[in-house]
């Protein structure tokens, strides 16, 4: 058995070997979660378990490689698919929110298709952007958001997205987004870490332009190009794995509208190999 496992993890490596993006897809948290026995104390904590326990499950129950091994490379657990059945999609919610590690429109397209796939749904109802950090020491400006909303936007127009929304903005630039943008946000979300209580402005302005005000506990990086390097290296138990670099995750909750409980919630998480 101990030598099967080890051809199967050969298979995968060889994948691996020829990939130039890696998407990855961890299932239903809520199944997953009940298994664990520690819960994780962090959103970065969370995210490092999942892209761990995914690869490394994928790794050990992988099929040997088709003749020519794809250059997108798709690690996801079946059993553990979270899609919506036609019957049930007007019962719950999808909402969705998208951390950019790096800029690039595409991304944003590309998450978007992946969460329509990977949940059988035609749109999602709502999609939260956290844009990538500006460069150090620049404070976050409508210039710098203008190209992720715009994206947005053509895909609230195309009927992919319902709604969307925003992440740690204040006033000021709520205001300068809400005055350009052609789809205006619909929310957004508040870090409580940052300040105990709304901001008095924020809070006016939200209510005067019907801007839903949400709280987060996610903080600025979700995780580090460390941290995700580490968490591949342990999901597939390899010391070289130096060369890839996240590209975006999106963290999606599937929501009982009657009841307001979460009925499943995951990670899709893309990369791509760092050019030479």
């Amino acid at each position: 058995m101990d030598s099967q496992n080890t051809n199967m993890s050969a298979d995968a490596k060889v994948l691996l070997s020829h990939a130039k993006t890696l998407r990855l897809h961890t299932g239903n948290l809520v199944n997953r979660s009940r298994m664990k026995k520690k819960c994780p104390g962090s959103p970065s904590e969370e995210l490092r378990d999942c892209i761990q326990a995914t690869l490394s499950a994928w790794f050990s129950s992988t099929k040997p490689p088709p003749t020519d091994p794809l250059e997108t490379l798709v690690c996801s657990i079946p059993e553990a698919a979270d899609a919506i059945t036609p019957e049930e999609r007007e019962e719950v919610k999808v909402s969705v929110k998208l951390f950019l590690c790096e800029p690039g429109q595409s991304a944003i397209r590309d998450a978007v298709e992946m969460a329509c796939q990977t949940l059988a749904v035609s749109q999602l109802d709502s999609v939260i952007i956290a844009p990538p950090g500006p460069v150090e020491g620049d404070g976050q400006t409508l210039a710098h958001l203008q190209p992720a909303w715009e994206e947005l936007e053509a895909l609230v127009r195309s009927q992919k997205i319902a709604a969307i929304g925003t992440s740690d903005l204040d006033k000021d630039l709520m205001e300068q987004l809400y005055n350009w943008a052609q789809v205006k946000p619909s929310s957004n979300q508040v870090n409580l870490a940052s300040c105990c209580v709304m901001p008095p402005d924020l809070t006016a302005f939200a209510k005067e332009f019907d801007i839903q005000l949400l709280t987060h506990n996610d903080p600025k990086e979700l995780m580090s190009a460390d941290t995700f390097q580490e968490a591949m290296r342990e999901g597939v138990q390899d010391l070289s794995i130096t060369d890839w670099r996240l590209e975006w995750v999106l963290r999606y909750s599937v929501i009982v509208k009657s009841r307001g409980i979460i009925k499943s919630k995951g990670y899709l998480v893309s990369a791509k190999r760092a050019s030479p």
